[in-house]
């Protein structure tokens, strides 16, 4: 953590918890904060320039966020990542993103496709800049404007738990170059060419096939099975 939360004016339009949110959550995506590593409040108030308060509230998210857990008689501290869990979270991804994208794509507009693809654009752009940090912002913007997409703010509620959880394998796709990451691009523009066309089933199959990503990804830990297998 580098710079006080109070420079420039990164909380103009925020409560200085969701600054400190934000800030701790992507820390932990990007292994700033590796697995295991304790979040003591009097330390992170005093580095990000803020008083307990909001880093203490901050902390209580991130662990309904389930990117820390609660060790008793010694606070809190970064979630390691389990492979079994994984699973249990990409089978929940499957099932709700799935819902949202089939209703975004039956709901698809022409407003709809150009946020989407104005994110879109945003990532490429930064994935050229090897800027991982804006590549992780603009890969979630770009996929939430696909669920807002679905007109219900029930699902986006739901997803977003386990998409957080889910999101520190991402830097491996956004901040390199490779067949991964080649692939990965590819799905992103297919799930948005789907929700273009209206095509609902070919929304689906797009979000499988880059959820099954993660399969490559983790190809040690998961010994050769696909990350649906339970």
């Amino acid at each position: 953590m580098k710079s006080s939360l109070r420079e420039g004016s990164a909380v103009r339009h925020r409560t200085m918890a969701e600054a400190v949110l934000e800030r701790l959550r992507e820390e932990i995506i990007l292994g700033e904060l590796t697995p295991g590593t304790p979040l003591r409040l009097e330390d992170l108030a005093r580095s990000l320039g803020t008083s307990i308060s909001p880093v203490r509230e901050a902390v209580r998210q991130l662990e309904a966020l389930g990117l820390a857990e609660h060790v008793p008689h010694h606070g809190a501290k970064v979630t390691g990542l389990d492979v079994e869990e994984l699973r249990e979270l990409f089978s929940v991804r499957l099932a709700l993103e799935t819902l949202a994208l089939r209703r975004a794509a039956e709901l698809f507009t022409a407003e709809d496709e150009r946020a989407a693809d104005t994110q879109l654009a945003d990532l490429a752009a930064a994935r050229r800049r090897s800027d991982v940090r804006e590549a992780v912002r603009a890969h979630t913007a770009f996929h939430f404007a696909l669920y807002e997409a679905a007109r219900s703010s029930w699902l986006l509620r739901l997803i977003r738990p386990a998409w957080d959880s889910c999101e520190r394998y991402r830097p491996v796709l956004l901040g390199e170059r490779g067949d991964l990451q080649k692939q990965h691009a590819e799905f992103d523009a297919e799930l948005l060419a789907a929700c273009v066309a209206r095509d609902p089933d070919r929304a689906a199959a797009a979000l499988r096939d880059h959820l099954e990503l993660a399969t490559s990804i983790f190809s040690v830990e998961l010994a050769g099975r696909s990350i649906f297998a339970f």
